[in-house]
Formats: structure tokens, C-alpha cells, sequence
């Protein structure tokens, strides 16, 4: 599923096309979730460290998802540089109640997923690698 906006009149109202442009990622992520019941929660995070959408459940905190997500994934792209893996896929933390993966969306952003312990890792990056595909035409 592609989503794209394209307003009438770009100049005119770019306060509009920002939030349009957040309401598609947060449809995309949400649509991702649907089709991919392991992912319990998903969050589009600018390199910064910056929120751009989320469909977080509620007692997760946004701010600590994000900077901790662009920190996993500098430091992910710092290794795998270093020990010549060459260029960073994706990273993923496996705990004992589940999974945090993080995939580049495009190249100002990453999507962190957050997966239940049995989920299917090979469904879930499927679809992450589709969702980082439209989220990163979306973040530009």
C-alpha cells in the first residue's frame, strides 16, 4: 500500500501537508500492525532523535522511544562501519518478553517496531522492509 499526498495548491498551506504528511506515516504504521499481529507497537523517528508518528500503546513514552532509537541506530551504523559489515540492515534486541527492531526509513529516519517474544521475525522485517520503503518516500 503506497500513500502519497499531493496537495492542490503545495504553497498554500504547508501546516496542512506537515499534518497530512503525519497522518499518512501514522496509517502506514498502523496498517503494518494489522498485517503483522507479533508487532505490538510501532514509532517513525527522525536521526535526530525527534518523533515523526507513532502507534504506541499508551504507557510508552514517546520521547524515550525516539532517543533511544536514533541512538541504537547510530551506533548500529557506527559497528557495522567499523568491523567492515558494511552498510546497517536493520538491529534488533531481543529480551525476554519480546523484540525491539529498528530499520533505516529512507535516510533522515528509522522505524522501530516493538515485536511479542514469539513472534515471526522473518513476517515482521518483511513487512517493516515494505513500511520503511512508503515511510521513507513520506519523510523525503
Amino acid at each position: 500500500m503506497r500513500l502519497w499526498y499531493t496537495p492542490e495548491n503545495p504553497a498554500k498551506d504547508s501546516q496542512r501537508m506537515e499534518r497530512t504528511h503525519t497522518d499518512q506515516m501514522v496509517t502506514r504504521l498502523r496498517d503494518m500492525q494489522a498485517n503483522t499481529p507479533d508487532a505490538q507497537a510501532s514509532a517513525v523517528v527522525s536521526v535526530d532523535g525527534l518523533i515523526m508518528a507513532s502507534s504506541l500503546p499508551a504507557g510508552v513514552e514517546e520521547d524515550r522511544v525516539s532517543a533511544m532509537s536514533a541512538a541504537m541506530l547510530s551506533l548500529g551504523e557506527r559497528i557495522a562501519g567499523e568491523l567492515g559489515r558494511g552498510t546497517l540492515d536493520e538491529v534488533y534486541i531481543h529480551g525476554d518478553e519480546g523484540y525491539v527492531l529498528l530499520m533505516a526509513a529512507g535516510t533522515n529516519a528509522v522505524l522501530t517496531v516493538l515485536a511479542r517474544e514469539q513472534a515471526k521475525l522473518g513476517l515482521v522485517l518483511l513487512e517493516m522492509r515494505r513500511a520503511a520503503q512508503d515511510l521513507g518516500h513520506l519523510v523525503g
